[in-house]
């Protein structure tokens, strides 16, 4: 069991050691997604391989423990990484230049809910200053 373990430690210091520091600054964003978990590994090691470390996770709606391997999986890489990540992913023709990055529906929804509070709040110090 101690050999495993060790085996395991050095697979991710080998791993650790080809993470390029300039791509782990940032938040998290969707860079593709894999049809399947083979897919997104596969994905994942391109990308490592170009010194840009991701996280593989369930996409929604695919996010069920049941399905296992199985379901849709989306890679997230730091901000800081997205351009190269996407420029990896093209010149692999794994993404299509077509393709448009869509932000987060909840980031989304929050951006149009703050413009919508600040409009308020522009009326409103409209109104009291018209008095």
């Amino acid at each position: 069991m101690a050999e495993r373990t060790g085996s395991a430690r050095d697979e991710l210091r080998e791993r650790a050691q080809k993470v390029d520091p300039r791509y782990t600054e940032g938040e998290l964003l969707v860079v593709a997604s894999g049809r399947n978990q083979s897919e997104a590994e596969l994905i994942a090691n391109l990308l490592l391989e170009e010194g840009i470390p991701s996280v593989t996770r369930r996409s929604r709606g695919f996010d069920v423990p049941d399905m296992l391997a199985a379901g849709r999986r989306d890679l997230l890489v730091a901000a800081s990484a997205l351009p190269a990540a996407r420029e990896v992913l093209l010149q692999s023709e794994i993404v299509d230049e077509s393709e448009p990055y869509r932000p987060s529906p909840l980031k989304l929804l929050g951006g149009l809910l703050a413009g919508v509070v600040a409009v308020g709040a522009v009326l409103v110090l409209v109104a009291l200053v018209g008095r």
